[in-house]
């Protein structure tokens, strides 16, 4: 080791209170970096293994495959495992006790198959041959048929055909009824004979309205005719953006007409086959990692800017005695990687031990709000770690390099004096009158002090701006995932609907019965109508007025054709949607003046751009009127039928309400309101369903179905809500989380920042006094002081804030259109964070200056 930089760690010996708090800094910026790579990849992890669980092992798949075919998929070089199901057809259920599930849905599954998807095995064992089947425990529970292992199957198994259809239907495809009579055969039998060998628990991709029960035997390959048509799921040797690319070509080079993406896995793989959010994505964490890195530069450029004006006078010293620039700025180099040599470690460290606390505490909660099967357990990958190292030498080199160049260009003599921080003229120092007159002579000392340390003054206000930057940015960036997250999703708010298939009314009795079930905890009755509206031009969405533009023709009179779906709630829904929305509930129930809640603002994905769009369905005013109508042919209006005065705008939907979308409006009523806008023609357009939330929704949906009612659908869609619940808690625990570290860093980089300015500045505080300066001026002059640090500070970073907001806006315009808000809760709480962070900063510093001995610190020299 060289003599420069054994008297540069002698110097940070001597300096411990400095060093140390340059560690500390340097560790915050480590630890954070650690914690939000740390994150990212445990909760990736937890959603593959999640997602894994429910839907299988596997990325692409090919459907409806010739062996031929099957075989070029297993010798493509990306393929890792193929497996091969088979959906055999649908076979009567004899004695099944539920109308609505007549099958039994037969699948066979390769070797492979069993092991890379999703099957749980309760009882016995899996087939072994095509001779042998598992069954799902449902037939027992829901359709009261009850098997034992050893028992043997003949049955006749075939394709389900609508009456008159000349195509299969799947087992996607409801049950055709009519008038209370199967209006569907089965066609192409074939008699089967099986053992049954074992129960399996229901599968997920069992819907609720299935037709039938699964049964599951075994494919032998051996057995696959030239000409049969299989199912090749397959798992590929590594996950990439090219595999979309790479499957299509693969299908179109050998003719396989039918690809499917597990898209939801590839999802928390950070993949998309849409261009659009491949886009956002990979913008999103450029701009992340930038702030990331923003925050912990400006943390450590700050600790060494600070260290480099307090070793001015011995780098100085070093230089008298023939120091070069080189030997000077490699000193400062030097300090970096050894504060990095014992602070990256330790951050590591810091964070990982942080993260795995808090995920302990938080495992129970997510795995109980979340429905998640899987731990969230803490991933440390090389990949995490050489991410976390890389990041955070990079950000200590940014943060002593320039440090090192202005210490290599201070000479001798200026260092030793101390004067290169300090080279004032009249017009540097000089202050408006109007300070003085307006806030007295302790302003116009604090701003003059502010002034003549002009550098120091910089690095608070830096620190500052950046602090605003980052937290705006974030609170932004939070506020923005968590609108396109809502944007992409299909907004199911409850776990049950319940309907007629032949557009019956469910009457109150069975709604009562229905609701009055063991984990039931809240329902709704829900009448669907609809009607017609001619909406005048001036008034309809920007995309009907872009069409509009295009082609004069589709108006009428100057109107548009405005597709209206009436919605009416029954009296306790309406009555919690009407308070939600702010409305008065008797209002909406008045027959004489017939009021609706209005939904304008909608968002729906757009087939042609991908883009998920955020739009007003019309532009309205409360107290306007809507004049309904029928449109039975194209371009003819009827004679007017009702009017409905708008009562309330909103963006909120009532539970269990299928959005109608661009070109319609939703409006929702009371049933009292309903009877009043229908005629006797529309009576039999009305469609009834009921909306359950249950705390046992499967459960709740086999007590339902054991009710045995003719004709009735049970929709589960439990699933569906649980999955867009648990992506935005997840999401809001990332994103709040984030805001937390980078409030701490923040509140950690100004204190420091402020705290290490005002100790330098003893000497200065120590001849104010000594001149004269009381304690109740000197409290007001570093009021003052803070004053003009957060005017100054918000002058900067507001605007610079903005421009950071608007770039982030525009990354999520690659995938989601919606109109840039400011927000401007969050701009007030950090106007008042920033004068508050500065005052308390500023009030715990001088505190400890004022215990100061005037005559010490005035002999004090930073050496």
């Amino acid at each position: 080791m060289n003599i420069v930089n054994t008297l540069t760690i002698r110097h940070l010996k001597q300096n411990k209170r400095r060093t140390l708090v340059t560690i500390i800094g340097v560790i915050i910026s480590v630890a954070m970096v650690t914690a939000v790579a740390t994150f990212v990849f445990s909760f990736s992890n937890l959603m593959i293994r999640q997602t894994i669980a429910e839907r299988g092992e596997w990325h692409v798949q090919y459907q409806d495959v010739t062996k031929e075919q099957l075989a070029a998929i297993r010798a493509d070089d990306a393929t890792k495992t193929v497996a091969v199901t088979k959906d055999l057809g649908y076979a009567l259920l004899e004695r099944g006790q539920d109308p609505n599930k007549p099958y039994l849905i037969i699948k066979e599954y390769d070797a492979q198959a069993f092991t890379q998807l999703p099957i749980g095995l309760s009882k016995g064992r899996l087939p072994q041959s095509d001779k042998e089947v598992v069954i799902s425990e449902a037939v027992a529970t829901n359709a009261k048929v009850k098997y034992e292992i050893g028992d043997h199957l003949t049955l006749r198994v075939g394709e389900r055909f609508q009456q008159g259809g000349d195509h299969p239907l799947n087992d996607r495809d409801p049950l055709r009824r009519v008038n209370d009579t199967l209006a569907e055969t089965l066609q192409h039998m074939k008699t089967k004979d099986y053992t049954v060998v074992g129960f399996i628990k229901r599968p997920m991709w069992e819907t609720a309205w299935a037709p039938g029960y699964t049964v599951i035997s075994y494919l032998d390959d051996k057995l696959i005719g030239a000409n049969d048509g299989v199912n090749a799921a397959v798992a590929l040797q590594s996950i990439n953006p090219n595999l979309f690319t790479h499957a299509e070509n693969l299908a179109e080079r050998n003719n396989i007409k039918r690809v499917q993406f597990n898209n939801d896995l590839l999802h928390y793989y950070g993949l998309s086959k849409n261009k659009a959010s491949y886009s956002t994505i990979y913008s999103l964490s450029v701009i992340l990692i930038a702030v990331i890195m923003i925050g912990s530069v400006s943390l450590i450029y700050n600790a060494f800017a600070i260290s480099v004006s307090e070793r001015s006078r011995h780098l100085g010293m070093l230089a008298s005695v023939g120091a070069t620039k080189r030997q000077k700025r490699n000193s400062v180099l030097f300090e970096g990687v050894v504060i990095g040599a014992i602070s990256i470690p330790l951050g590591i460290l810091c964070g990982l031990a942080g993260m795995g606390i808090i995920f302990w505490f938080m495992n129970a909660m997510i795995r109980g709000a979340l429905w998640t099967t899987e731990k969230l357990t803490l991933i440390v990958t090389p990949l995490t770690l050489l991410i976390i190292c890389v990041v955070s030498i990079l950000t200590i080199f940014i943060s002593t390099y320039f440090p090192a160049i202005k210490a290599s260009k201070v000479s001798a003599m200026d260092a030793i004096r101390q004067t290169s921080d300090l080279k004032l003229t009249v017009k540097a120092v000089k202050t408006s009158k109007f300070i003085r007159k307006l806030f007295g002579i302790e302003a116009e000392i604090g701003l003059k002090n502010l002034k003549r340390n002009k550098r120091r003054y910089h690095a608070i206000v830096f620190s500052l701006v950046i602090s605003i930057v980052l937290f705006l940015t974030v609170s932004f960036f939070t506020a923005e995932v968590k609108q396109s997250l809502n944007m992409s999703q299909e907004g199911v708010n409850f776990d049950i609907e319940v309907s007629y298939s032949n557009g019956k009314r469910i009457d109150d009795s069975l709604v009562q019965d229905i609701a009055s079930l063991d984990g039931v905890t809240e329902y709704n009755v829900m009448h669907d109508l609809y009607k017609n509206a001619w909406i005048d031009e001036a008034f309809i969405a920007d995309e009907l007025q872009e069409k509009v533009k295009k082609d004069k023709s589709l108006l009428q009179d100057g109107k548009y054709p405005y597709d209206i779906k009436i919605h009416a709630l029954n009296h306790f829904s309406l009555q919690a949607y009407a308070k939600a929305v702010g409305v008065d509930y008797e209002r909406l129930t008045d027959p004489e003046h017939p009021a609706a809640i209005v939904r304008d603002t909608i968002h729906y994905n757009d087939m042609d751009t991908g883009k998920y769009v955020q739009t007003k369905a019309v532009y309205a005013k409360v107290g306007q009127s809507i004049e309904l109508t029928n449109i039975y042919e194209e371009n003819v209006r009827d004679t007017k039928l009702n009017k409905v005065t708008i009562a309330a705008l909103t963006d909120q939907a009532p539970m269990g309400m299928n959005a109608i979308g661009i070109g319609g409006l939703d409006i929702i009523v009371s049933e009292r309101i309903l009877n009043t806008l229908t005629v006797d023609e529309d009576i039999i357009n009305i469609h009834t369903s009921l909306h359950l939330k249950s705390t046992e929704p499967m459960k709740t949906q086999q007590e339902i179905e054991e009710m045995h009612e003719t004709n009735l659908n049970v929709s589960n869609l439990y699933q569906s809500r649980k999955s867009e619940e648990q992506q935005i808690l997840l999401m809001s625990v990332f994103s709040y989380g984030f805001i937390v570290l980078i409030s701490a860093i923040s509140i950690a980089n100004i204190f420091n920042t402020i705290s290490t300015g005002i100790f330098l500045r003893k000497r200065e505080f120590a001849m104010l006094k000594s001149v004269g300066m009381t304690p109740k001026s000197f409290a007001k002059m570093m009021n003052y002081e803070s004053v003009f640090y957060g005017v100054k500070s918000l002058l900067f970073g507001l605007p610079a804030s903005f421009v950071v907001m608007y770039v982030i806006y525009g990354a999520f315009a690659n995938k989601f259109s919606y109109g840039f808000t400011i927000p401007w809760i969050s701009i007030v709480s950090v106007i008042v964070a920033v004068f508050v962070i500065v005052g308390s900063a500023m009030l715990y510093s001088s505190a400890k200056v004022k215990k100061e001995n005037i005559i010490d610190a005035l002999k004090q020299e930073n050496i």
